[in-house]
């Protein structure tokens, strides 16, 4: 007879650790309270202080950086995601980042690590509480981040970089500024506490970003764009656009999507500390939108038996003259930061002509949509 081989088994130490440390931070919490009383400045700062540290060290660092390579950064703010994201608790920057590729070559197939079509739960936290053969990780996938001697050294020592970053510097903070009372409370708050928000946080996107949200730029996966949990999680909530174009540094590509992590590396862009900042063109993602929005009209279309042949004779003839203005026009910017001063003049004719020509593509893109809309909706009511 042979031998029963468990699908998978426990991994203990990531059980005990990410289901013990919300029950200790909440009872750190009423602890601090009932024999010190509320929790002070110190505390506060120390803890908004190591959630953004931590928390951007994992979305800018290990995702945007080490995952994706979407930027470039000068060896401190390695060393600085190094340290701070140990201190988050989710890995070294090899393991997560080994792990992340994966899930982007294999999204929602068995392959997936955390693949959301096992569900909510496994995706947002099951697939750490366990190990499955098939997951086994050579670290064949991150053969460029082992040439990183700081990477490496995180790898090496990631339980002592993460206990010291993690438990140890909001404590020792806490205990220089008010003694043991304020240590007690900076471990508790800007340690077990702020280490509950950063993970949870970074598993919504593996979770609920996979479930709940639009998809304005793909269906070809299961992504989904949200504010709610791009506000929630340093700018990562744009999770179709990011799957969509994952070399971007930015997930919120507009300017007005909040996107703290895509702040945070233009900042240091200015300061001269990150370089080669990767960005998708204007008519990749206008080309991605416009193919997606008369994909979802067409198939209402469809749906009631209606032709949308003609329709999709017009979407070519507008998709490639909006790609070749937005690509002209983008040419012709550059063109009006190096041009002298006589020359300008004419780019900047240049420019607002594109701009008109741009502006009449859009407008007979909203006509076509409106038509089509309109034919939906008076085939609705003849029924």
């Amino acid at each position: 007879m042979s031998e029963y081989v468990a699908p998978f088994r426990i991994n203990w130490l990531n059980s005990i650790f990410l289901l013990a440390t919300p029950l200790l931070a909440i009872a750190g919490i009423i602890a601090h309270w009932s024999f010190f009383g509320n929790p002070g400045w110190t505390e506060l700062i120390v803890f908004t202080s190591l959630y953004f540290a931590c928390g951007l060290s994992i979305t800018v660092g290990y995702h945007r950086l080490f995952s994706h390579r979407s930027h470039d950064a000068s060896w401190p703010l390695v060393l600085f995601y190094s340290v701070f994201g140990a201190g988050a608790f989710q890995n070294s920057i090899i393991e997560w980042c080994s792990d992340h590729r994966m899930h982007h070559k294999m999204t929602d197939s068995e392959e997936d690590p955390y693949s959301a079509s096992r569900g909510f739960w496994y995706s947002h936290i099951g697939w750490i509480l366990i190990e499955e053969e098939k997951f086994a990780n050579d670290f064949s996938n991150v053969k460029d981040l082992q040439e990183s001697k700081i990477i490496m050294w995180q790898h090496r020592n990631i339980f002592l970089i993460g206990a010291v970053s993690g438990f140890i510097l909001p404590a020792a903070i806490g205990y220089l500024v008010g003694g043991i009372a304020t240590a007690i409370g900076c471990l508790v708050w800007g340690g077990l506490a702020r280490i509950v928000f950063v993970h949870h946080g970074t598993f919504l996107i593996n979770s609920a970003a996979h479930i709940w949200g639009k998809q304005p730029y793909s269906e070809e996966n299961s992504s989904k764009d949200s504010f709610w949990l791009a506000f929630l999680t340093f700018g990562e909530g744009y999770h179709n656009f990011h799957h969509t174009f994952q070399a971007d540094y930015r997930n919120g590509h507009k300017w007005y999507h909040v996107d703290p992590s895509k702040w945070w590396i233009g900042s240091f862009r200015l300061l001269g500390l990150k370089s080669n900042l990767k960005s998708t063109p204007k008519h990749s993602i206008e080309v991605a939108k416009l193919d997606m929005k008369f994909k979802k009209t067409a198939e209402k279309l469809e749906a009631k038996k209606l032709d949308t042949q003609i329709y999709e004779s017009r979407l070519t003839k507008y998709r490639d003259s909006l790609r070749s203005c937005l690509y002209d026009l983008h040419k012709a910017r550059k063109e009006l930061k190096i041009a002298v001063k006589d020359s300008k003049i004419l780019v900047k004719e240049k420019i607002a002509e594109m701009k008109t020509n741009y502006a009449a593509i859009k407008a007979d893109l909203k006509k076509m949509f409106k038509e089509m809309d309109l034919q939906y909706k008076s085939m609705i009511k003849s029924i």
